[in-house]
């Protein structure tokens, strides 16, 4: 039997196809990149390149200065030396966790910090430091500590203002159950819930055991405040204890459903 004829072949045959039959998994009908293609992929990549070296190859996005702010007691310059900015690095590659952390470990008087890259040649450390409310004073120095119990720096100069704890536990039962960090945290805790005119007239915090906790107030007047349970009970009931008896020297908010004041 004869085979198809050239005309019936060219029948079968698609227009524009090759008339080469496609391979198994082969697309029908692929062809080349374009010209416009490969010019664009080849710009695509002469820009990657070029950005990768702006940033890390180049001399004009390099680490030339470091800022710092809000420091209060620290310095700038003390700032600076502990973050240890790589400068005439590339900017990009400068570790900002990595100096976050250096800081917070080399200077304890740091709370937070916050780092950035201030583009082109910038380092920015965005500093808050811990505020004391609370001196121990031990050997005629005094260890600040703050609003969560940190013990952040001694200093030779009581800070104006700060109260001074004086933790007069040893003897007390109270150490069997809770250690002295425990009680220093409840004290922080008390000062911290005191009203504010009162909280700037605090002179000393007496801690004699868990459930015993004396403020010493300027013009020698005391209230004996007990344990830190219902601190904000306890402050309203002060607040209005001492409204009420404005020449008493002595405040017992212990149990704030029945406080009591007395001239001595």
């Amino acid at each position: 039997m004869a085979g198809p004829t050239t005309a019936e072949r060219g029948a079968r045959t698609p227009k524009g196809s090759s008339g080469r039959p496609s391979r198994p998994g082969e697309p029908a009908g692929r062809g080349f990149p374009s010209l416009r293609t490969l010019l664009l992929s080849a710009l695509a990549l002469a820009l990657a390149a070029g950005a990768v070296w702006v940033l890390y190859g180049s001399t004009w996005l390099r680490a030339e200065h470091v800022r710092v702010s809000g420091v209060r007691v620290l310095t700038a310059r003390e700032v600076q030396s502990a973050a240890e900015v790589p400068l005439g690095d590339p900017l990009i590659s400068v570790g900002t966790g990595d100096i976050e952390d250096r800081l917070r470990r080399e200077l304890p008087r740091i709370d937070t910090v916050e780092v950035s890259r201030s583009w082109p040649h910038g380092i920015v450390l965005e500093v808050t430091e811990r505020k004391p409310v609370l001196l121990i004073e031990k050997g005629g120095k005094f260890t600040e500590v703050d609003s969560k119990g940190v013990r952040f720096a001694t200093v030779d100069k009581a800070p104006s203002g700060v109260p001074l704890l004086r933790l007069a536990a040893e003897r007390s039962p109270s150490l069997r159950r809770f250690d002295s960090d425990r009680l220093l945290a409840e004290a922080v805790e008390v000062t911290g819930e005191l009203p504010g005119e009162i909280a700037e007239d605090v002179r000393v915090v007496t801690v004699t055991s868990y459930d015993s906790i004396t403020l010493e107030l300027g013009r020698g007047r005391t209230v004996f405040w007990g344990s830190g349970e219902d601190g904000p009970a306890k402050a309203r009931v002060l607040t209005a204890l001492m409204k009420a008896a404005p020449k008493a020297g002595h405040f017992d908010v212990s149990a704030p459903s029945a406080p009591a004041a007395a001239r001595s």
